[in-house]
This record gives structure tokens, sequence and C-alpha cells, in this order.
């Protein structure tokens, strides 16, 4: 019989500390997370994964309600790599119960909230994972050739409870990003009286934004159009005092056409990876409308609640800009925030005064080099000085470190907009295990995309039809 659940984890035999694992990973977002699930049926793989937050836990900030994440739930955990995983979306609503309704639903772009309770159901159940571990630093033994991985466990008040070491063949680093405020504003936030807070910690603040008398948004991206969207809903009409600003030129939607989306696919990161360092460098900042532009249905309702509020007549009191930077920011009567303004295109300079500011002012990866210090000697760089990764997204290390360090969503300078992008998860996660085991577990597409990329590319031709397996009738129990 199937089990309705996934199965309780049965507690492995203790094991020497100083004996090596195959993998340690650090951090634990969803594209550790997904390794981690990917790596879990792999018996001869022995891996552990760290994170120094207490649990499983995904832009807690913007899990407004009813915003969705912008990838099909097809690009969950697991299914792109392999569809029979029991770590699946799919899986996840049947131990639930809600596989008919999702059916009935017909939603392929699931809530935000319900992708974060997913995640944490697979948190929660899978193995190897260990959070509470705040890894501290990582070295070569070049003695022992393995990595040497120093670390911290925390105790529930998040404060030092004692220090390990894990000795490792192999690492993954997956430690994500952190919300960026732009220079002018890391003054104001955490400033005391002033409701200066980053989009991360939205929901945690946002009773106090709303009670503001006037509220400006910064940041033309998704965030900043659903934070907007979520405020204007909820002001009285008429009183809505809101204004919104980006350095975007326009309040742009998302390049999200079928062949477009072809640039979030294994295809074209590989085309993208061979190209010179320059030329990667500049499409990365040319191509912001397919990663940091708005969800056409987002700014489709925020019209259509403007529109509404213009039905008795008058508009709302809600100004929307592109196309400004804040130059600089300070405080006023002691309760007041004073942005300086400049529009880009005409050269115009104002002064907007509010009493409330969200920055919807995206993320910045992690910083890699305090972790990796000891690292350094052996790691080679670009020209801009960024860690050089390899097609199979490793790290390239002086040949006397006979280990690899793999890096997830810290690869955007060579792999180019699907870094970031949850829909690619699954597919690194594989190509990752792949390059680890010297097998191939996790069998990988040969093409992905009807676009050919590039001229030298090896597979415009059309690949032959593969032959469907001839299958072995089913054994009757006895």
């Amino acid at each position: 019989m199937i089990p309705t659940t996934a199965p309780r984890t049965t507690l492995a035999p203790r094991r020497d500390p100083d004996a090596p694992r195959d993998l340690v990973g650090i951090g634990i977002g969803p594209c550790n997370l997904s390794l981690a699930a990917l790596a879990q049926p792999l018996p001869e793989l022995d891996a552990v994964f760290y994170e120094q937050r207490p649990g499983f836990s995904w832009h807690p900030g913007l899990l407004i309600e009813g915003s969705t994440i912008q990838v099909p739930f097809l690009a969950d955990l697991v299914t792109l790599a392999d569809p029979t995983s029991r770590w699946s979306f799919l899986n996840y609503l049947r131990t639930r119960e809600r596989l008919f309704p999702f059916y009935f639903s017909e939603r392929f772009h699931i809530q935000r909230a319900e992708y974060d309770a997913y995640c944490r159901w697979v948190a929660e159940s899978l193995p190897g994972l260990r959070f509470g571990h705040q890894v501290d630093s990582v070295r070569w033994n070049a003695g022992r050739g393995l990595f040497e991985v120093d670390f911290t466990q925390l105790d529930a008040d998040g404060e030092a409870d004692a220090l390990g070491r894990a000795y490792t063949r192999n690492i993954v680093l997956g430690v994500g990003t952190v919300p960026h405020v732009p220079a002018p504003l890391k003054p104001m936030v955490d400033a005391p009286g002033l409701p200066v807070v980053h989009a991360a910690d939205y929901l945690d603040h946002r009773d106090a934004v709303l009670a503001a008398g006037h509220i400006t948004v910064v940041g033309s991206g998704q965030s900043g159009a659903e934070i907007f969207l979520d405020l204007l809903r909820h002001r009285p009409v008429g009183e809505e005092r809101l204004h919104w600003i980006g350095r975007s030129a326009a309040f742009a939607p998302m390049e999200y056409s079928k062949l477009g989306l072809e640039h979030f696919t294994p295809d074209y990161t590989r085309y993208f990876h061979a190209l010179a360092e320059p030329v990667r460098d500049r499409l990365v900042t040319d191509q912001w409308q397919l990663h940091k532009a708005v969800d056409a249905g987002t700014l489709a309702a925020i019209h259509d609640e403007l529109y509404r509020r213009t039905l008795n007549g008058g508009w709302p009191d809600a100004v929307l800009t592109p196309g400004v930077r804040v130059r600089t920011a300070g405080r006023i009567a002691n309760s007041k925030v004073e942005l300086h303004l400049e529009h880009l295109q005409e050269g115009s300079r104002s002064r907007l005064a509010t009493d409330a500011v969200v920055l919807a002012t995206g993320y910045r990866q992690r910083p890699l080099d305090r972790l990796l210090a000891a690292l350094d000697p052996y790691l080679r760089r670009d020209d801009g000085d960024r860690p050089r990764i390899d097609a199979d997204f490793r790290l390239d290390l002086d040949p006397a470190v006979t280990g690899s360090v793999y890096v997830q969503n810290a690869e955007l300078h060579t792999h180019g907009v699907g870094a970031p992008d949850l829909g690619l998860a699954a597919w690194r996660g594989a190509t990752i295990l792949n390059s680890l085991t010297g097998k191939d577990p996790y069998p990988l597409p040969s093409r992905t995309a009807f676009t050919t990329f590039g001229l030298r590319e090896s597979h415009s031709a059309v690949p032959q039809a593969r032959h469907a397996p001839q299958l072995t009738p089913l054994a009757e129990e006895g």
C-alpha cells in the first residue's frame, strides 16, 4: 500500500565525527533544499546541510495574501529533474488530501504562502538537515585531502551553544542573498520612531506602515508593485496618500512570452556560460526585464484598483513616478523622512516629505569572502575579481585542492539570469550531483529550448527521436 504521508526518518547509527562526509551544504534555502531532496535517494552519498536559522523560511516578509510565485508549480524542488520524487509539490498535496481541490482549481502559479508551506514540509521531513548551525569558516586540509568546516551550534535564542567541525570531500554553497538598502537610506533604516523598512520585513511592520499618514514605496520591481497594491487596497478611497517611485524608466511588465522564457532553460545557461566575460556582463545589465520587472497581472490589478477609485469622480491620492532615484535622505520634525529625488530623464530635482518608507530595492548576493577567506589563496578569479565558476557550478580552484566547492545562486556573472530562478533549481542540483558522483543518477535532457542562441551551438540539428524502452511486466504478488 502507498503511504499517505512521507515515511518517518529512521535514526542512522552514530558515526565517527571525524569521518569525512561526501558533501557539506552551507545554507538551506530553496536551492540547497532542492539539492538535499535530490541527494536523499542516493545511498552512496553521505551529505549534511547546515543553516543558522532555526527552521526553513522563505521571504516571510513578502508572503502577502494572494501573491503568487512567478514560476509554474512544476518548478518545485525536484520535478524538473525527477518527476517521480516523493518530495514533489504534487506529493505534498496528496499527503494533505488536497490533490483534487488543486486539480479543480486549475492553478498553474501557486501562492507564495503555499510554496513556503511546501518547502517547510520537505525541510521538516528530510534527513540530513541541521538548522541552528552557523558555519564560521571553511579551510582546505592538504594533509588529509579534505575540507574542514567549522560551525557553531545555536540554542533556541540564537546564542552560541557548542562548537563543532565537519570534514568533507566536497562543499556546496547556497547561502542566498541579503536585502539591499541604498546608501542614502541606510541611516534611516532602524532609526527609532521612523517606519523605514526593507520589503523583506514588510509584513512584520505592515500595521505601523499603514498607520502612517503618507507612505512612499521605493522600487519598481515585483515586490514594490505587490506592496503598493497591498497598501492601496487598505487605504480609504480619496485618502490613499501613497507615492510609488523607482529608477526604471517605466513600471514595465516582465518578459513572459514563451520564447522569452527560454532564457531560463539549461540551453541558454550553457550558451551564456560560453560567452566572453565582457559580453556576459553587458547581457546581465541589458536583460533586466527578464527578471526585475513586474508581472503583467500585478500591473493590471494596480490599474483596476486605481480605476475603481475614480468611479464616483475625482482621482485617487496616489502618485506613481518611474525613472526616479533617491539622491539623499534625511530626518525632519523627528517623525518624518525627507527624500531628495532626481528624475533621470528630465534631470529635475525635488523633495518629498513622507511618514513611512518601504524599500523594495531588491537583494544582493551574500558576500562569500569572509566564509571562504581561508580558501582565497586557492581561488581563481576573473577580471572583475569575481570567482570563476565552471559549467558544472564549481569554483575554479588551484589543482592542489582535490575537492570541489559548488555554488548555487551565486553565479549570475557566469551563468546568467537563470541563476536565481526557481525553475532551474532542480536541474542545477541534478547537474551538481551528476558531477559530484561521477555517475548519472539524474539523466538530463540534451535539449530544452526551441531557440538556438548561437551559431556555434552543437544541437542546432533536430535530435534523433528516442525509442520508448520495453516495459517489463509487473510480477504478481504471491
